[in-house]
């Protein structure tokens, strides 16, 4: 991660040759199980016939199907010792969020920088989140980059853990986790039918049906499918993404339920930007570009196939404790032909002219398969009088990619394949593709993990509760890398801690300890992978619930310090950027309030304050905004409860950074702000109008690494049939 005095376009310059796939970036392959929650059975089960005790086992576990959070126990949200938003199924339908970054850009806390067209990373309190998960199994990503767009019909919920997880990972950082939990098969059969239309001839259709397979109910079945195509506000962007997902459970014997499912996901970009604009002037002045402007070619793509293929086996061992096993086969695979612009000379553009930038081609392709595999008992246990809880777990993992460059014709060997551009901004058809030659691999890494792990909650009082876990990691990775040889074996414990209080019925405090430790894959100045980040994470927190439970409101102070974390420093004799350790500290505050305020109101509204300092002072990482908001309200109109309507939105304060002309690039504070109005006209059927950057703001979505302007006032009509 450069530093906040680094170059802007650094990491996209060092990258030229290798732009990592959203599965390549896995550093360490870790999972985690969240154990589904025990069966509701019936109070007197010496009552219930062997067909009754199968249909309560399996209805009541689609019926309760809930994450475990941030420790993999059995606790709600108010009861877990750490800050956890969750952005449900019908929020995204409201705000017509189809994609991840959508999504995410509904919860508080989180950040999402999209650098390129292409690739995007979250953060979350200072630090990138390096940790993602589906359904609780989960490959971090060390460098915490997203690959393409992710399509949102086959999950239920996203859930946002914020602070260091190494509890839930093994491995992890103090931003958080990311956790998917796929939509699941219903108790009745329902079906819903979606279509849509919007700003730059996007087309959207999207098809759910869930049914039983038997009488009683104990196999089911749900096919979700769902395909986008558009063109975009970015000159030469076209988009297309097909989505395909279908999952299957029941009841297995007397005791046990089975799930199994596949879901498979192609995007398609042509005319994506790799790396971004540049916006500073060699006379210190910054540049003004137009919303459209784009430095890519007609004949660029970047094509994404992304399949996963899952089992789950939940066996119920008495009334109280469970074992759930666990398998996740994946597969991704990228395409890529590529065009990178850059102040190459670091001249900086020229006033007037706009000359002074230099393009670069490439062209790749990877892929990467991984398996990944669990074991966990969890269950109650009486103990001192009182009932306590507690999660055991043993979980192995590996994964292999191979990732390939094409030759292609060197323009001008003076420059090392660097193409001077004409003045910016310029036409997709100046430079014509390269005549590409032969692939040839430049990286290979095979990665494995073995883990245990475990968590207790300990009723000490009635109201006074302890959170104790354990976690052991052995990590393992061998390959080569642009001919650096690399075999490395390292393992570790991560403790994590945890109080919590009952002041009164609605009233919890906590308090939280969680240990940092993430291996690292950036490289120093010798090619040799930096030693892992390692440090501390604490928070302290309030959580109440308000209007007989409808209200939830949480008030956290949290403290993190990574020793060691890699930050970008320069190039090598290669002329490949390196990075070096840095501590940084991140501390703040975060208020969140989600829940209803009326019958009729819905209200999400959070708002986070951080200083992060470093080898920079309080000015490290200064693309991270230190203030932002966020907020979601909607509602049902009174006496007509047909039709509703919401309004949603962000904000954040300014950021800058440096480009690597020395020239500090800025953006001051903003907001976007969404809205949408939606009409039952058959009780079966909802017309709904989303209206995106209702005031057309304009602004530099991110400064990270490179950044371009983000889409102006849009909008989208669709219609939605249930069933």
């Amino acid at each position: 991660m450069p530093s906040s005095g680094s170059a802007r376009s650094s990491f996209a310059v060092s990258h030229r040759q290798r732009p990592v796939s959203p599965n390549r970036l896995g550093l360490a392959i870790c999972f985690a199980l969240l154990g589904v929650p025990h069966a509701a059975l019936a109070a007197d089960a010496s009552a219930d016939s062997a067909t009754d005790l199968d249909a309560v086992l399996v209805v009541a576990q689609r019926a309760q199907r809930v994450s475990n959070g941030a420790t993999n126990l059995d606790l709600d949200i108010k009861d877990t010792p750490q800050s956890i938003s969750v952005v449900d199924n019908v929020q995204m339908q409201q705000f017509g969020t189809d994609s991840l970054n959508e999504a995410l850009r509904l919860a508080t806390g989180i950040q999402v920088d999209e650098w390129e067209t292409n690739r995007t990373t979250f953060t979350s309190r200072g630090f990138d989140i390096e940790n993602t998960q589906i359904d609780g199994v989960g490959l971090p990503n060390d460098w915490g980059i997203v690959t393409g767009a992710m399509d949102m019909a086959g999950y239920e919920k996203l859930e946002v853990i914020r602070g260091a997880n190494g509890l839930l990972t093994g491995v992890g950082n103090a931003a958080g986790t990311i956790n998917y939990v796929r939509k699941r098969p219903t108790n009745d059969s329902r079906g819903s039918l979606g279509l849509g239309y919007g700003s730059w001839d996007t087309l959207r259709a999207e098809v759910d049906y869930s049914t039983p397979f038997t009488a009683d109910g104990t196999w089911a079945g749900r096919v979700v499918a769902a395909h986008e195509q558009g063109d975009s506000y970015l000159r030469g962007k076209e988009d297309q993404r097909d989505f395909v997902y279908g999952v299957v459970d029941g009841q297995v014997g007397e005791n046990g339920t089975l799930t199994f499912g596949y879901s498979w996901q192609e995007a398609r970009t042509d005319g994506n930007m790799w790396g971004a604009l540049t916006f500073m002037y060699n006379d210190g002045t910054q540049a003004e570009w137009s919303r459209s402007a784009s430095t890519t070619q007609d004949w660029t793509y970047w094509d994404t196939t992304n399949q996963n293929a899952f089992v789950e086996y939940v066996h119920q061992l008495g009334m109280d404790w469970q074992l759930k096993l666990s398998y996740d086969y994946r597969r991704s695979e990228n395409d890529d032909r590529l065009f990178y612009a850059t102040d190459y000379q670091g001249t900086g553009l020229e006033p007037g002219t706009n000359l002074g930038l230099y393009g670069y081609p490439w062209g790749g392709d990877d892929e990467m398969t991984s398996h990944l595999g669990t074991a966990t008992v969890n269950g109650r246990f009486p103990m001192w009088g009182r009932e306590h809880e507690a999660m055991f777990g043993l979980g192995w993992a590996k994964s292999e990619a191979t990732n390939r460059e094409f030759a292609n014709a060197v323009y001008d060997s003076d420059l090392f394949g660097y193409i001077v551009m004409p003045a910016f901004p310029w036409g997709g058809d100046v430079i014509p593709e390269p005549e590409w030659g032969e692939s040839s691999v430049y990286s290979v890494l095979d990665q494995r993990v073995k883990r245990a792990f475990g968590a207790m909650r300990l009723a000490l009082t009635d109201r006074f509760k302890a959170v104790l876990g354990f976690n052991y990691a052995q990590y393992h990775r061998d390959g080569i890398n642009y001919g650096v040889v690399f075999d490395q074996t390292e393992g570790h414990t991560s403790p994590y801690a945890g109080l919590t209080f009952d002041f009164n019925e609605h009233v919890l405090g906590y308090v939280s300890y969680s240990d940092i430790y993430h291996p690292q894959s950036q490289s120093d100045q010798d090619g040799r992978f930096l030693d892992p980040t390692k440090g501390t994470n604490y928070e302290l927190g309030v959580k109440a619930d308000w209007l007989d439970k409808r209200l939830l409101t949480t008030f956290a102070v949290f403290q993190a310090k990574q020793d060691n974390l890699a930050t970008g420093a320069g190039y090598n004799q290669h002329g490949q950027y390196y990075y070096t350790g840095v501590d940084v500290e991140s501390k703040g505050v975060e208020f969140e309030v989600t829940g209803r305020l009326t019958d009729h109101v819905d209200l999400v509204f959070g708002a986070t304050a951080l200083k992060l300092t470093g080898q920079d002072g309080d000015d490290t990482y200064r693309w991270v905004p230190r203030r932002t908001a966020n907020l979601l309200l909607t509602a049902r109109v009174p006496g007509y409860t047909a039709l509703s309507y919401g309004i949603g939105g962000r904000w954040q304060s300014d950021i800058s950074n440096v480009e690597s002309n020395g020239f500090t690039v800025r953006q001051d504070s903003y907001a976007v702000l969404n809205g949408f109005v939606a009409w039952d006209f058959v009780p079966n059927a909802t017309l709904r109008l989303n209206v995106n950057n209702l005031t057309d703001e304009k602004y530099i979505n991110t400064l990270r690494y490179s950044g371009f302007y983000g889409a102006p006032a849009n909008y989208m009509l669709s219609l939605n049939w249930r069933f």
